[in-house]
């Protein structure tokens, strides 16, 4: 007995020292390590990684940038069946420890123990794993577990159990860039979080122990197997029954990517947000969560979209089927599997999708379509081209004299034309036609365009495409370019003779001229109409209309070519962009569509230089606006009355650099305003108002009856603009506006090459406008200028420029300024008792 006694005495002995020696090796640890348990306070007001976002002015999703995805989330707004997957599969006693799994944590002891040391994983609860991935790293130490383990501790107690849950939730990486269950859903099922189904949720669930290896995308088997165990873990805690088990078990896996819903097809304009927002905010743009709401109306950028692509194609197929992108050995078997990796270098291109001739025998040819579609191309599919080689005598008749099998090619899927005009009697046929589609051969422009629409009033850039497909091309030719505008330029030529005294009845005349030319020592400049005729003596207005380009040399010349390069500043260009001879009447400056849509705002306006702008406001991730655009504006009135009140807010007028950013943040960038101004910041007046309603009238002329009497197909009389081509028509050019919209097109070849033998603007840049300009303005009233004070209507003779005398029938009506019509009046009166006579320059 006294043995017994001895050796009880003799374990309650050792396991006191035990304990003693646990707790003194406990303190010990805790002396050592508590100093490095990172403090917790921050968790209270993290900031989780999140990107930029870039939206249209209606709230639509324009793009994402940002290497993380990521879509925070509040924990009320978490479905139950979710949380629940998570705890089941994580944790499922959260709600009930302090911080860690006692029993997990001792059998994780007894692990390493078993193991002679050697490290195991196992025993972290779901707030050790914020503690881990907010504050430690991965490294595997016992050092670590201890510090996890106390930061735990920390953690419970300055947090909720939500609050940590929520973290928990937000932060964790689910795959595939996803970080956190909102971002998580989106991309691999396209669904918000309440959308998402049991099943799913179980496996989103199974993803945060080794989401690289196990994910809805990745390893489909192991997936499944992790799901399977997850919902079964859910059904032993009582988080779900037997039947929603069983339901869940039997659901497949339907995973698929899906990228953020772009709304809104605007790479380009994109793409300069994005540069924007870095050289404000550094790095952190793409991480802080920051939202910018552009100028970009979501509707008129797909009208943009649109006419740009079409009637780019429509240019490139007048000019012939180039051949395919590539030719590749047909593999045999051909097997969509092998169809397919014989595509795998190509991607779909603004609806243009690659396919594979298979076979192409007399009038008919088959491919196939990435995708997996097999289609037939017959002739009327590829008339275009045939008719082309025809003409070019490089082919025959059928689809074999164009089409190889291996044949690399453009493809798109078109509506039939015979559907849109089924007859409404016959609903069960017009339905069945309606639903008729085939497909057409296509290829990628060779020449690109750019197109920028504007806000007259203030500048706000309301579409933008910087070329035919960003994916293509990033270079963004809507601000980035710098090319010749050509007769577009003249406009700015006759403004500046109208501050002269020059009307829009003076006569020019329309004859050879021969002047020296710098550039050849000795020799003459000997600059021609574009159709090599002469017209002879002829009012401004009809030498603008017709574009005549010995006019506009003489005007220049007879103006001066330093005032008018002066002049023509105003509108925005600087002047080391306008030369400084005679060759600027014929459009050598350099410039930009953005530069161009700018200046023709002027006559757009009334007369005032706005400033392109695209960023209307910044909001951070609590969506609290940081950044508030606050334009220039045109107001004709707001002028009025301020200098009747003795006072002006109006800014100096900033010239656009030769290839700079025209929507640049200013320097404070989080600069709201005091909200304490009267009225509106006015935009500088750069030409008088008289000037600008002649040149509107004048600019009318052109699509009225000159080099734009195409745009009379759209019906409307409020509609002005000038053409523009350059030598050897490297380059298309269409300005046009109304009183709503400004939109300038320009077509041609990044190398410079020329369009071809009449591809003036009308015929390349028009067609553009046009498709853009009509759906645009479609149900929207007529908005002209007003005619100012001081402008008069008179009747004039067609033939001379001066005020008709009785019995003229020669006649027209014709605008001027008061001032002018005077003195014309007593020039007529002067020359009645003479020989016919001309107000002529």
């Amino acid at each position: 007995m006294r043995i017994l006694k001895r050796l009880a005495l003799i374990v309650l002995i050792g396991i006191a020292c035990m304990v003693v020696l646990g707790l003194a090796a406990g303190g010990i640890v805790y002396w050592l390590i508590e100093p490095r348990v990172p403090s917790v306070a921050s968790l209270k007001d993290v900031q989780m990684q999140v990107p930029l976002r870039v939206l249209s002015a209606d709230g639509k999703l324009i793009a994402e940038f940002g290497e993380t995805r990521r879509i925070p989330v509040d924990i009320r707004n978490v479905p139950d069946k979710l949380r629940n997957a998570v705890l089941a599969a994580e944790d499922a006693d959260f709600y009930h420890h302090s911080g860690i799994d006692i029993t997990s944590t001792f059998r994780a002891a007894v692990e390493v123990v078993l193991h002679r040391g050697e490290k195991v994983q196992g025993g972290s609860t779901i707030t050790q794993q914020v503690a881990r991935n907010f504050f430690l790293s991965p490294q595997k130490t016992y050092t670590r577990k201890v510090t996890e383990i106390l930061t735990s501790f920390r953690i419970e107690h300055e947090l909720s159990k939500d609050q940590i849950l929520q973290l928990y939730l937000n932060k964790m990486f689910l795959g595939h860039r996803a970080y956190g269950v909102a971002a998580a859903a989106q991309y691999y099922y396209g669904k918000k979080l309440d959308q998402l189904t049991l099943a799913e949720c179980a496996a989103i669930a199974s993803t945060f122990q080794l989401p690289s290896l196990v994910n809805p995308l990745d390893h489909k088997d192991r997936l499944v197997a992790r799901r399977n165990w997850v919902l079964g873990q859910m059904l032993s805690h009582q988080f779900i029954d037997r039947s929603a088990y069983e339901q869940a078990i039997a659901a497949p896996d339907n995973a698929s990517p899906h990228e953020p819903p772009v709304q809104v097809e605007a790479p380009y304009l994109a793409e300069m947000v994005r540069r924007q927002a870095l050289q404000k905010f550094g790095n952190q743009a793409l991480t802080d969560g920051y939202v910018i709401r552009t100028t970009i109306d979501s509707h008129l950028q797909a009208l943009a979209n649109h006419a740009l692509r079409s009637r780019l194609e429509e240019y490139d197929h007048r000019h012939g089927y180039r051949g395919p992108e590539a030719h590749v050995a047909l593999p045999e078997p051909a097997t969509p599997d092998a169809l397919e990796q014989a595509l795998s270098g190509y991607n779909e291109l603004s609806n243009l999708l690659p396919a594979i001739v298979t076979a192409s025998d007399g009038d008919t040819a088959t491919a196939y379509v990435q995708g997996g579609k097999k289609i037939t191309l017959a002739v009327a599919d590829l008339k275009w081209a045939l008719g082309y080689a025809r003409k070019a005598k490089t082919g025959g008749k059928g689809a074999a004299s164009i089409l190889q099998p291996g044949d690399i090619i453009r493809v798109r899927e078109v509506q039939d034309p015979q559907a849109s005009s089924a007859p409404a009697a016959k609903a069960a046929k017009a339905a069945r036609v309606a639903d008729a589609k085939h497909w057409e051969l296509e290829q990628i422009p060779a020449a690109q365009a750019a197109m920028v629409v504007l806000s007259p009033d203030d500048g706000a850039v309301e579409s933008l495409v910087g070329g035919f497909n960003f994916q293509l091309s990033k270079f963004n030719r809507a601000v980035q370019t710098q090319r010749q505008p050509g007769s577009s330029f003249k406009p700015f030529i006759y403004s500046a003779a109208f501050s002269r005294g020059y009307t829009p009845a003076s006569i020019i005349n329309d004859a050879p001229i021969a002047l020296p030319d710098p550039s050849k020592p000795g020799g003459l400049w000997t600059p021609q109409n574009d159709d090599d005729k002469f017209r002879g003596p002829m009012r401004l207005r009809e030498a603008l209309a017709q574009s005549v380009n010995l006019v506009a040399i003489r005007l220049l010349d007879a103006v001066g070519v330093r005032y008018t390069r002066e002049y023509a500043s105003r509108f925005g260009f600087p002047l080391d962009a306008i030369p400084a001879n005679l060759s600027m009447a014929l459009g050598t400056a350099s410039v930009s569509p953005m530069a161009m849509a700018r200046a023709y705002a002027v006559f757009a306006n009334g007369g005032f230089l706005v400033d392109p702008y695209y960023i209307a406001e910044i909001d951070d991730r609590d969506g609290k606006a940081i950044y508030k655009a606050d334009p220039v504006r045109a107001c004709r009135t707001c002028e009025a009355r301020l200098l009747d009140e003795g006072r002006t807010t109006a800014a100096p007028a900033q010239p656009a650099s030769a290839a700079g950013d025209p929507g640049a943040l200013p320097d404070t960038a989080n600069a709201l305003g005091t909200g304490e101004s009267k009225g509106p910041l006015l935009a500088p007046r750069v030409i008088d108002p008289r000037n600008d309603y002649l040149m509107d009238s004048m600019l009318q002329s052109v699509v009225d009856h000159g080099t734009g009497f195409a745009v009379k197909q759209l019906g409307r009389s409020d509609l002005a603009g000038k053409t523009g081509s350059t030598n050897d028509h490297h380059d298309g050019w269409f300005c046009g506006f109304n009183g709503d919209l400004v939109a300038t097109v320009w077509v041609g070849f990044d190398d410079y090459r020329t369009l071809g033998h009449g591809e003036f603007g009308a015929k390349t840049a028009l067609p553009i406008w046009m498709a853009f300009m009509g759906p645009a303005l479609e149900g929207k009233p007529e908005n002209t200028l007003p005619m100012p004070p001081g402008i008069v209507t008179a009747t004039i003779d067609r033939s001379t420029g001066l005020p008709a005398p009785p019995g003229d029938t020669n006649t027209m009506s014709e605008s001027f300024r008061i001032e002018d019509l005077d003195r014309l009046r007593a020039q007529a009166k002067e020359q009645q008792n003479k020989a016919p006579a001309y107000d002529i320059f």
